[in-house]
């Protein structure tokens, strides 16, 4: 797979490589900062003791090991939660993009970064930690060409590949601020994305290929840019080299062949578009050295038993995915992962939604034969990282199915009752929070931190609320029961219901809707779409539904798409006009005979209304 000759285009494209040139950054020790407590050879009770009681003391000590600080900082901490400030290593100065490759290409240049699994099985390309270095510099050269100055927002648009990482990281490099929108986003959906970011430039490549599927991803951001004034650049890489239409603010890239080298390998198999693929398949393995895959494919291409011939074809030593590609591959005969070899797998990860206990079973018992740890994570895109998972532990602790257990360090969770009181005791059940705060947590919500502390600090003052609940159970680990706010989580995709309600709504034919998430056995969560139409003899109701699923697919994605939808005369309201949700939750997942409280309605008769419609339908969701 060497073809180093193939670079002199893009040698010429994106220029010398001035822009951090890839000599390593010295260590830089943070002297001026307090004397940390050593953390080595401590037991895993002692350090998340230290971690809660005194976190200066340890998320110093980590820092200042674990990271190459170009300006040492001179105070660990200095957070408010009840006004939502979060500060962290104050005065100090680091590049992300320097501690995931320049630390790691002076030490072992050579190892392997990055495993692209490419769609099809058995053509995957092998990239070195110098060669990542190499290429990131160049992009990031490109963009400062163009323009692209610290504080720039860029979107990056781009399927699972070794560009798409030397995307995010060239931005990181010069202080630019990457957005990355999942690649099967609708054109409207991009333009809005990078509308609310205000994006100076825009990185995509001329196709996406996935499950043996062309998907024109440079026609998509076309017409994204029509309605996008803000954007000046669009850099355009190659991926399929089908010949695509150019357009007036293209920046034409060239990619890479690369090497191959061996080493430990991370499989994370998420989308980067997702906060999953940030902090797990590119920041997280690259800062600690580790060889990391992008699996640019889907779990059924082009048989189920794909992630295990991938599994035995990389050798990789830890498998990292979601519930619903595991619920999805469960169905199928347990051949499909018997016939290959896994022997190489270390350790099985679950993320991105609660796994239920069958697929964790299967997962565990198949899958891993039995040997391998499986780790149920708990955590969100406002998280940053791991916060509540079974490891690390004490060496041989137990593992419980279907449960995330443990809290990381740094992490005190608290249980919060109805009243905003915190829940004691083990055996309860409450809303999730977190009572002080840790590195990896958001700092705000771009130009409205407003709306950061009303979502966060507001509904608990003190405490960080994460939209979730918890049961807590009488030996005090921790399991996660679900969101408790309005947003459906579908395939391990987070969406909000007012995203899809507003589309639905754009339908002349519709003046109202409500869309409410429901449980699916494969995908989690599905939509669940109740409209309301205007009276119209003569309306097609059959040919104005195709017509709102065709909206949605385009509008948002094809994911988003309601997989129910109940025709309604009215929805359930409180007095304040409030739609009820969750009774619509209990009449679309059959449980009408316990609706719980409905004496805040404006009217309880809409409710029965409701529920006949359903029963005129069968049932049928």
């Amino acid at each position: 797979m060497a073809a180093r000759g193939s670079r002199t285009a893009l040698l010429r494209l994106l220029g010398r490589r001035d822009v951090a040139s890839g000599r390593s950054a010295p260590r830089r020790r943070c002297s001026g900062a307090p004397v940390r407590a050593p953390l080595a050879g401590r037991s895993y009770a002692d350090l998340y003791a230290l971690s809660v009681r005194d976190p200066d003391a340890f998320w110093g000590s980590v820092a200042e090991d674990k990271l190459t600080w170009s300006r040492a900082f001179e105070r660990v901490k200095d957070c408010d939660v009840e006004r939502g400030r979060i500060g962290w290593f104050l005065g100090g100065q680091l590049n992300v993009s320097v501690n995931c490759l320049d630390v790691h290409v002076a030490r072992h240049p050579d190892r392997v970064a990055l495993i692209w699994e490419k769609d099809e099985p058995g053509t995957e390309v092998r990239v070195t930690y110098r060669d990542l270095l190499e290429t990131t510099c160049r992009l990031a050269n490109a963009l400062k060409r163009h323009g692209i100055r610290k504080g720039d927002r860029v979107a990056i648009y781009m399927p699972v590949s070794p560009m798409a990482v030397a995307a995010m990281l060239a931005c990181a490099r010069i202080g630019a601020v990457h957005m990355v929108v999942f690649a099967g986003f609708s054109s409207e959906a991009l333009a809005g994305r990078v509308q609310d970011a205000q994006c100076k430039a825009l990185i995509t490549c001329d196709q996406g290929v996935r499950g043996g599927r062309v998907i024109n991803l440079k026609a998509t951001v076309d017409a994204a840019v029509k309605s996008c004034p803000s954007v000046q650049h669009v850099f355009v890489a190659r991926r399929t080299g089908d010949r695509v239409p150019p357009g007036k603010l293209d920046v034409p890239l060239e990619e890479y062949v690369f090497d191959y080298h061996a080493g430990d390998v991370f499989g994370c198999v998420a989308d980067i578009g997702w906060v999953t693929g940030h902090s797990y398949v590119v920041y997280g393995p690259l800062c600690n050295g580790a060889t990391t895959v992008l699996f640019e494919s889907t779990p059924v291409y082009p048989d189920p038993g794909r992630y295990w011939e991938t599994v035995q074809r990389l050798g990789i030593n830890q498998f990292y995915g979601a519930p619903t590609a595991i619920r999805l591959l469960l169905k199928y005969d347990d051949s499909w992962v018997k016939k290959y070899d896994r022997s190489s797998l270390k350790t099985l990860g679950s993320v991105g939604e609660p796994i239920n206990r069958e697929a964790w079973e299967w997962f565990y018992h198949v899958v891993g034969e039995s040997r391998c740890p499986l780790v149920d994570t708990w955590w969100q895109t406002e998280t940053g990282g791991v916060c509540i998972a079974p490891r690390p532990s004490e060496e041989g602790a137990e593992i419980r199915a279907a449960m995330a257990m443990r809290p990381f360090f740094g992490i005190q969770p608290s249980l919060m009752g109805d009243k905003g009181e915190v829940i004691t005791g083990n055996d309860v059940s409450g809303a999730l929070c977190i009572s002080q705060p840790w590195p990896g947590m958001a700092r705000t919500i771009y130009r409205d931190h407003d709306r950061f502390v009303d979502a966060y600090f507001k509904p608990y003052p003190g405490h960080y609320f994460t939209g979730d609940g918890a049961y807590r159970t009488v030996e005090g680990y921790y399991q996660i029961t679900g969101r408790m706010d309005d947003v459906i989580n579908i395939s391990g995709h987070r969406l909000g219901t007012a995203e899809i309600e507003d589309v639905l709504d754009e339908h002349p034919e519709v003046p109202e809707a409500a869309v409410i998430g429901i449980s699916h056995d494969i995908k989690g969560e599905v939509p669940f779409a109740f409209v309301v139409l205007k009276e119209n003899d003569s309306l097609d109701q059959k040919a104005v539904l195709e017509e709102l699923r065709s909206l949605v697919a385009t509008k948002i994605a094809r994911y988003a798409v309601p997989d129910h939808f109940l025709v309604v005369k009215r929805l359930p309201k409180t007095r304040s006009g409030k739609i009820m949700r969750r009774i619509l939750r209990k009449v679309a997942m059959g449980e009408s005979e316990n609706l719980g409280d409905v004496s805040t309605l404006d009217d309880p008769s809409a409710v029965t209304e409701v529920i006949q419609a359903f029963i005129w339908k069968g049932g049928k969701k």
